[in-house]
């Protein structure tokens, strides 16, 4: 079958279609025929080979997928043959084919194009987990987003809106602003071009109850500095990680970007800083299934739907990894596969 399997880290040059074995599922799992290809952030920082989660070399890129389910191993009662849906691992999804354990097949959104199914998991997830799990979100809460444009920065957004939240975001390119406006964000702020510590002051005469960092660095030190007491600040993320451990200038700034927290700083002001990340909670079955069974009925009662903003052939995955790293995206960026 036709994969995109990494054998050495780098630059898009390395994403190659290659021919490797067809998988066969085993006990407990399941094949499914991928249609769909969902991008993710963390596919960036895994082909340059800075990525925690990512395993050793070589292997199968892609974290998200949607197909149909083409082959069943032995001990799999919940799945038939020809159902479609979304898949969420490690890696592995940037081929025709993926086997998965049975639990890792979720089922599909019916009102869901192919293009939003594969853009549904893993940002929506993550972006659900900081908002409702960790930060506990309530109504009257005002939130900031950083990189409020892209997958998961939608996703909060959306989410937050639909509860009742005052919601501002963050963005670098003005041409941004009108996908968040449409998503009725009551603030977009070009930080490229406003302090968004000033402007969020301005705009609110106080600071936030909650914020969804992605970003890293003064970002985060200024996120910190908006909390209201009480706040709450989740990192999901570190855009700004760009390590070339042969360098020791990189390393240094890296470190320096680092997120920390000040503890007796924390107690002044009394609010929390949190973290997540959700590969590290996809082996803790029960509650992931219970996780996607409240925000799967959240999303359908307020007719929520994934922004797709970019999609790419199979063929194009360079190309789609370079406007995902060019910060030019809008949205949820997804690589279709033509295996008919």
């Amino acid at each position: 079958m036709k994969a995109i399997q990494l054998t050495r880290h780098g630059g898009v040059d390395n994403l190659r279609i290659s021919e490797i074995a067809e998988p066969q599922p085993e006990h407990g799992e399941v094949r499914v025929r991928t249609q769909m290809i969902g991008l993710n952030y963390a596919e960036i920082q895994s082909r340059k080979g800075i990525y925690g989660w990512a395993p050793k070399l070589p292997y199968v890129l892609g974290m998200e997928a949607f197909g149909k389910i083409d082959a069943i191993g032995p001990g799999v009662s919940d799945w038939k043959i020809g159902e479609p849906v979304i898949v969420a691992t490690q890696y592995g999804a940037c081929a025709e084919q993926i086997v998965v354990s049975q639990d890792q097949a979720l089922p599909a959104i019916r009102n869901f194009t192919e293009e939003e199914n594969a853009a549904f998991a893993v940002q929506y997830m993550t972006a659900w987990v900081a908002l409702f799990e960790m930060a506990r979100l309530k109504p009257t809460d005002t939130v900031l987003i950083q990189a409020a444009a892209g997958g998961v920065g939608t996703a909060a957004v959306q989410m937050a809106k639909a509860f009742g939240c005052t919601v501002f975001g963050t963005v670098g390119s003005d041409f941004k602003k009108p996908l968040l406006q449409k998503l009725d964000i009551d603030a977009v702020i070009n930080y490229r071009k406003q302090d968004f510590f000033q402007e969020i002051h301005r705009i609110n005469r106080k600071g936030v109850d909650v914020v969804l960092e992605v970003v890293g660095g003064e970002v985060y030190r200024k996120s910190i500095q908006l909390l209201n007491p009480f706040g709450r600040l989740v990192v999901i993320g570190f855009a700004s990680l760009n390590l070339n451990k042969l360098n020791p200038v990189s390393i240094y700034r890296t470190l320096q970007a680092i997120p920390r927290v000040n503890v007796s700083k924390m107690a002044e002001k009394s609010y929390s800083v949190g973290a997540s990340h959700l590969g590290y909670l996809l082996k803790d079955t029960d509650r992931m299934l219970r996780v996607w069974a409240d925000m799967t009925t959240y999303v359908t009662e307020h007719k929520i739907h994934p922004i797709v903003g970019h999609t790419f052939s199979f063929d194009q995955m360079g190309a789609a990894h370079t406007l995902m790293e060019s910060r030019q995206s809008t949205g949820k960026i997804v690589v279709k596969i033509d295996n008919d």
